[in-house]
């Protein structure tokens, strides 16, 4: 897959189907879309264009909120693309001034006379451009003297919920509940980052932890708690599990990230742990004493075995 970074770079070409949207997550209705794309793409024997937006619209449109974090990174979205087999990734800088761009100036100006649009797939209820004024049948009103044909792909489901994005966040923010958050991903749902050193308690009390930088800040981390894991580092994966928190029993301060790897005792500062969460198995909490903290972190490590157990690495 081609990645263009600058909307100067693309080389037009009549011939495209494309679509546009943030896509953060490339959950399971992204995925229906993408494959529609290229599916069509193949079909007519033209080339597949995602056009997307970095940073997140909501960053600069809402500038003065906590800001949203992010269920795929770009670097992230980018492979999930490749992966299902997208041509081309153009990437548009998401800027105050491009905000005030209405989406029949967007179409007209960036889509047909930059890129090439013969086909457009567009999601049920995707908008896009100033206060968000174009939808489906905004591109079937302009199809017509542009010269390209529209396609609306339907909401994906599961059970008697639409999936989105913003489910997803939902559910992994206010509830870390891993299991739906990958059936609405159609993957665990994943962070990275780099091992970096700690104050080495765990390893006193034989439970040696990687603690976790993560490598981009806006990254969404599910809610606090301990969590099964399957974590992968140099191409190999691993089982472990895994706290976010506070670490109150040692009266921590910050929030950290901190994992266990089951019978693995090297040394891997510096290197790039990927971490998949599994599923959450209980709060984090304050013991009286490391001896009963111990106890705890052995019953956690009988759980998400037990969980892990049942996982195909």
């Amino acid at each position: 897959m081609t990645e263009i970074r600058y909307i100067d770079d693309i080389l037009y070409q009549k011939d495209t189907v494309l679509t546009v949207g943030t896509f953060d997550g490339i959950h399971q209705g992204h995925m229906s879309l993408m494959k529609r794309l290229v599916q069509k793409a193949k079909q007519y024997k033209c080339r597949s264009v995602v056009v997307s937006f970095d940073p997140h619209p909501r960053s600069i449109i809402h500038a003065g909120d906590d800001g949203i974090k992010l269920l795929t990174t770009l670097d992230e979205r980018s492979r999930h693309l490749s992966e299902i087999g997208v041509d081309v990734l153009c990437i548009i800088p998401f800027t105050r001034d491009f905000s005030l761009q209405n989406s029949e100036e967007f179409v007209t100006n960036i889509l047909s006379a930059k890129i090439g649009l013969s086909y457009f797939i567009i999601g049920y209820d995707h908008h896009f451009g100033k206060n968000r004024d174009g939808n489906a049948e905004t591109l079937q009103k302009m199809s017509s003297h542009l010269n390209f044909e529209v396609e609306i792909v339907d909401k994906k489901e599961m059970g008697d919920l639409t999936i989105s994005s913003t489910k997803i966040r939902q559910s992994l923010e206010m509830h870390g509940n891993a299991i739906q958050a990958e059936e609405f991903l159609g993957r665990p749902y994943s962070f990275e980052g780099v091992v970096v050193h700690g104050d080495g308690r765990g390893r006193t009390i034989g439970f040696p932890t990687a603690n976790i930088q993560l490598s981009h800040r806006d990254k969404l981390i599910p809610r606090e708690g301990i969590y099964a894991v399957l974590a992968q580092l140099d191409g190999h994966m691993y089982k472990g599990m895994m706290n976010i928190g506070n670490r109150p029993t040692f009266n921590g301060l910050n929030q950290r990230i901190e994992v266990h790897l089951f019978s693995f005792n090297e040394q891997i500062y510096g290197q790039n742990l990927r971490v998949f969460l599994i599923d959450r198995i209980r709060d984090e909490q304050k013991f009286t004493s490391s001896n009963e903290l111990v106890t705890q972190l052995n019953l956690d490590m009988k759980k998400s075995l037990e969980i892990l157990e049942k996982r195909r690495i």
